[in-house]
């Protein structure tokens, strides 16, 4: 059985990741690392949990060592529009604290999960079916991490055999924690202003077209890759996967069929705009659906009907 260890899991994929690690391999075998965001209660009453900054490598190795973690799930890091803010603090969380995983990871012999995403790629990248192996010239700061975590993971792999594994996500769409300054927020936000106020501003174009995937697909893609014998894998970091592509258009007009008098604007915020138009519309994941059989369980219309319920279900209970 594995000891876990997942950082990051205060945020929007931990929090989810976490519970769905202690479902599958128990709740003590899973340890919930977070920093900036205060832990639900879910997480601290379920199973050990403990306060980590991936960026202080002596308490990274004291929790690994004393918790005799074996498989890092490692999702700290500093989202796309809010590390175009701080690009300084993005590379010092985001590439410092990969870095020091991997050490510890060598060291410990700990096979390690890392989540890249398509801002890995860049205006210079195809994108529609935007290929496994491609131009990744990113124009932002956290594409720039990703891509460079991607090498880095591959690196420690050939050189010191660390089992480093991850996947590019799309943008992700959440029903239970809220986004924390990604350009796709939008994707998330309008479900609760569609339930609450009828009516949401966007701050992308309506035609941005963008992949998404919703986050029981999420959690089970990144557990599906890591528990794939590594014998089938001839990729090993950056798997392309993806569920859905479309517009916010697209998007309100789905949720409409369910509250037809839901009503969408837009207020382009020029800065989150420029990174989506840097990002690819639709991956091609046949790399993923080769090596690890990989296969999303939700489309557009079937996500939409999922998020209303469970968002109606939340605001009426809270």
């Amino acid at each position: 059985m594995p000891k876990i260890l997942v950082t990051g899991a205060t945020g929007q994929i931990g929090t989810e990741l976490t519970l769905a690690l202690r479902e599958r391999y128990g709740v003590e075998s899973v340890v919930a690392a977070g920093y900036r965001r205060e832990p639900s209660s879910g997480l601290t009453q379920a199973g050990p949990h403990c306060s980590l900054d991936v960026r202080d490598a002596a308490a990274l190795d004291e929790v690994i060592a004393g918790q005799g973690i074996t498989v890092i799930y490692h999702l700290a890091a500093m989202l796309s529009a809010v590390a175009e803010d701080q690009p300084l603090q993005a590379w010092d969380i985001n590439m410092n604290g990969l870095l020091n995983v991997l050490e510890s990871a060598r060291q410990y012999r700990c096979r390690v999960f890392f989540p890249s995403s398509i801002a890995a790629f860049g205006p210079g990248t195809p994108p529609y079916n935007t290929p496994q192996d491609t131009v990744q010239h990113p124009s932002t700061i956290y594409g720039i991490t990703k891509v460079t975590g991607e090498l880095l993971c591959d690196y420690y792999h050939r050189r010191y055999g660390v089992d480093a594994r991850g996947l590019r996500y799309p943008g992700l769409i959440s029903n239970q924690v809220l986004p924390g300054g990604g350009t796709t927020d939008y994707a998330v936000d309008i479900f609760y202003a569609a339930v609450k106020q009828g009516h949401y501003d966007c701050f992308l174009r309506a035609d941005t077209q963008l992949d998404m995937m919703y986050m029981p697909d999420a959690i089970a893609a990144a557990m599906l890759l890591m528990e794939t014998d590594p014998g089938k894998l001839t990729h090993r970091n950056g798997f392309n996967v993806t569920a859905m592509s479309f517009t916010p258009a697209q998007l309100a007009a789905e949720i409409q069929k369910h509250l037809p008098g839901f009503t969408i604007g837009y207020t382009v915020d020029p800065l989150r705009q420029a990174i989506a138009d840097s990002w690819p519309r639709h991956m091609d994941d046949s790399a993923a659906r080769a090596e690890w059989v990989w296969q999303p369980s939700f489309d557009l219309p079937g996500m939409v009907a999922d998020m209303l319920a469970h968002i109606k279900a939340k605001l009426c209970n809270g």
